[in-house]
């Protein structure tokens, strides 16, 4: 006769390893792009080579752009618009690496600016706007507002009359980004599949 407790692990560590393999496959779907290719992040060639290699690609939530470069000879700093736009290296605000090997993981939807730490390098057109779309899996995405076509103006108040203040319209705020629960999730698939491996070779 068959041992029931024995049947029930197997049953246990078959769900466990179907569990495993989805969570897997959901962390799979992130992208790492490597900027410059096997040059890495330096001097372009053209003055368009970034932003071609930006708009060539699909940034989503989740992925991550690796920068590649010689310690100590560039850095890469992440600025705002009007600072990418003036090549502002000294800037307060920006947020600055210089490892060697960075790889930045974009955590909201929006744009992207990347310099050069290098002045010089960043008048040389090295940086990148990096445009970084919705949510893939649309877990944080709200509803568009409906949109009336035919919109009808107020007409004005007779003279004499106070008109009453406009009210504001209601602010939503904005989803929190999902990075830490996809992390966090990847944690346990892998700890998970470690178990299901393991009791599978004592079996």
């Amino acid at each position: 006769m068959a041992n029931p407790i024995h049947k029930n692990n197997i049953n246990a560590v078959f769900v466990l390893g179907i569990v495993c393999v989805m969570l897997l496959i959901q962390k799979s779907g992130a992208t790492d792009f490597a900027i410059g290719g096997s040059k890495g992040w330096s001097v372009p060639d053209s003055s368009t080579h970034y932003s071609q290699w930006a708009e060539g690609n699909r940034f989503q939530i989740g992925d991550s752009i690796v920068f590649n470069y010689p310690p100590g000879q560039d850095s890469v700093l992440r600025v705002t618009q009007d600072d990418y736009n003036n090549c502002n290296t000294d800037s307060p605000s920006a947020e600055k690496y210089s490892d060697g090997h960075t790889a930045f993981q974009f955590n909201q939807s929006g744009p992207f600016y990347f310099i050069s730490g290098n002045k010089d390098n960043c008048l040389k057109n090295e940086k990148v706007l990096v445009i970084v779309l919705a949510d893939r899996s649309n877990r944080n995405a709200t509803p568009p507002s409906p949109s009336n076509s035919t919109d009808m103006t107020p007409s004005p108040a007779p003279s004499g009359e106070a008109s009453p203040p406009p009210t504001p319209a209601p602010e939503t705020p904005p989803p929190p980004p999902n990075a830490a629960s996809s992390i966090f999730m990847s944690f346990i698939g892998s700890v998970g599949a470690f178990a299901a491996s393991s009791t599978l070779l004592l079996l």
